[in-house]
């Protein structure tokens, strides 16, 4: 907590400067949220606590774990209820903790100051309260503003209709408080999204129908509409809908969305998961938005599996906090890749791990090359465990020197692409990393097991730091 006691008794949360941020105190927990709904346990989604202290005797092991009072859920990702964007206000703090549960559309408020390593329950907003308020469901970003308000992206309305979807707006007690868009600017789809308040514009993102991708995702509803390829430009904090982006062919399923931390910067980067592609969009001389393809991983001409050729898949990416290297993960190929961006318009491959994958040795699938030759990637053991399903959410330490990686997507995927999952679990693993010319490595001594976990094998998802993970913070 030495972020709160440094900075928060003078001024706001977080830091003045991203480059501030990479000299705050080293991570010595991490929140993980852990969901056993659709893993036919009947058990309620949880809170992990996790020692990442090098130095202590429970290091790598889970030291509390906080059960949500509902089953059902589906905890995805989080954020905090106030972050670098609130610095200039003495009065925030960053202190609670925000989980949407994509499914269940519930959102739980988690007290992480009482008590670091054993956080508490504050608050629950309930669903019914979303619907009949905004018509809102599918709740999945969270990020907080400098207004003391918490904005939640919302994938659909409570039948799982992709029209229904926006944003939500929560007050600084979380009560709701309504949309933040302008009626008649709601996106076609939602998923994610960032704000870069200079430029005075957000850009959100596009997964798709909640109604198809909750049941597994079927390449046919992608010819059926049911999936997004656009990118959508907002005015800032308006929430005027100015310009929507067709990424098109190159860009199908545009996932997380990220602008340079350097709050003057007017580019950003999606991860387009099924064309597996990084798009970078950037801020014309006229003042309007374009794209380009800046990273472009191939697909994989595979044996033994449903269809012909992979794709990598890039689910989860993030930009490190002196924007000089980003950072993304293949989860069906099993990859974990660094790219220096210090030109964002040409990046270069620095850094590549395996850390799973569905083509690993042992796999029955296989990969070939062009002239016909198979081959399979070789991946670690870690403290004697074979590493299980495909490298999915990361997060970074301040400094940028050591990358977190779990393995869970979404229940409905995971059973279908890595079954082996719902089974034994996930886990999470740490990559070093080299910040001066690049390279990643695995810890061989960091593997926290959720296959252990009293109730069962859980899959874990997104990871955050008390006091704060600058890497998701946005400054003004």
């Amino acid at each position: 907590m030495g972020e709160e006691t440094e900075c928060c008794r003078t001024k706001g949360p977080g830091y003045e400067t991203p480059l501030k941020a990479m000299s705050g105190p080293k991570e010595a927990l991490l929140y993980v949220t852990c969901v056993y709904t659709g893993t036919g346990r009947e058990k309620p989604d949880f809170l992990a606590t996790v020692d990442v202290d090098p130095n202590s005797p429970t290091y790598s092991k889970v030291i509390h774990r906080l059960s949500m009072p509902y089953v059902g859920d589906e905890l995805h990702h989080s954020g905090w209820n106030a972050c670098s964007s609130c610095h200039g206000d003495p009065s925030a703090d960053r202190r609670f903790l925000i989980l949407p549960s994509l499914v269940s559309g519930r959102v739980y408020v988690i007290d992480t100051q009482k008590n670091p390593k054993a956080p508490s329950l504050q608050k629950v907003v309930q669903p019914e309260d979303i619907v009949k308020n905004t018509g809102l469901a599918y709740p999945h970003t969270s990020h907080c503003l400098a207004s003391g308000d918490i904005m939640i992206s919302c994938l659909g309305d409570k039948d799982g209709n992709a029209k229904g979807n926006g944003f939500l707006l929560l007050d600084s007690e979380f009560n709701v408080k309504g949309r933040w868009e302008k009626p008649g600017h709601s996106p076609m789809f939602g998923y994610d999204f960032w704000y870069q308040p200079r430029h005075k514009t957000m850009i959100s993102s596009s997964w798709g129908a909640p109604v198809a991708f909750t049941k597994g995702f079927d390449l046919q509803h992608v010819t059926d509409g049911l999936y997004g390829r656009h990118l959508h430009v907002y005015s800032w904090p308006d929430g005027e809908l100015k310009q929507t982006l067709d990424l098109g062919d190159t860009g199908l399923i545009p996932l997380e969305t990220r602008f340079l931390h350097d709050p003057s910067k007017d580019t950003g980067y999606v991860g387009c998961a099924l064309t597996s592609n990084m798009v970078r969009f950037f801020k014309t001389k006229d003042g309007s938005w374009s794209h380009e393809v800046a990273i472009s991983v191939k697909p994989l001409k595979v044996q033994n599996w449903i269809l012909p050729e992979m794709p990598g898949l890039i689910t989860d990416f993030l930009i490190s906090l002196d924007d000089r290297f980003l950072y993304f993960a293949n989860w069906l190929h099993g990859d974990v890749r660094q790219y220096n961006i210090e030109d964002p318009k040409n990046p270069v491959l620095v850094g590549q791990v395996w850390v799973g994958g569905l083509i690993q040795k042992g796999s029955p699938v296989v990969a070939m090359t062009e002239d016909g030759k198979t081959w399979q990637s070789d991946v670690p053991e870690i403290l004697g465990h074979r590493l299980r399903g495909g490298p999915q959410m990361i997060q970074l330490s301040l400094d940028g020197k050591r990358l977190y990686v779990t393995n869970s997507l979404f229940s409905a995927w995971d059973r279908q692409f890595y079954p082996e999952l719902l089974e034994k679990g996930s886990h999470m693993l740490q990559i070093d990393v080299n910040t001066m010319e690049g390279g990643l490595k695995t810890n061989p001594n960091f593997f926290v097991d959720f296959g252990a976990e009293p109730d069962g094998p859980s899959l874990a998802h997104e990871m955050r730091y008390p006091g704060g993970d600058c890497t998701s913070d946005i400054w003004t």
